[in-house]
C-alpha cells in the first residue's frame, strides 16, 4: 500500500472516502482492502456495511466477504 501523506489525503474527492467525514480512503484497491479490514476491527456494522457498499460500487471487481451461513447461528449464541 502506498503511502499517503496528509496533502495528498487533502487533495482526494469526497468520493474516494468510505466512511464518514472522509475516513477510509478507497482511492486504490490496496487502501479499499486495508478500509475493509479496519472497518471489521473498529466500525460500528451500520458504518462497515456503508463502507462495503462504496467499495462493492467503485471496485465491483473486489470480492467483498459477505455473511457467513455460520453468522446465523452464531447470532443466539451469548457473547462473553
Amino acid at each position: 500500500m502506498a503511502k499517503l501523506t496528509t496533502k495528498a489525503r487533502k487533495a482526494l474527492p469526497a468520493k474516494d472516502f468510505a466512511g464518514p467525514k472522509r475516513s477510509y480512503p478507497i482511492q486504490d484497491k490496496s487502501h479499499a482492502r486495508n478500509a475493509l479490514a479496519r472497518a471489521s476491527q473498529f466500525a460500528s456494522p451500520a458504518v462497515k456495511a456503508d463502507i462495503k457498499a462504496h467499495i462493492a460500487s467503485k471496485y465491483p471487481s473486489m470480492k467483498i466477504a459477505g455473511k457467513s451461513k455460520s453468522s446465523k447461528h452464531n447470532k443466539d449464541m451469548p457473547k462473553y
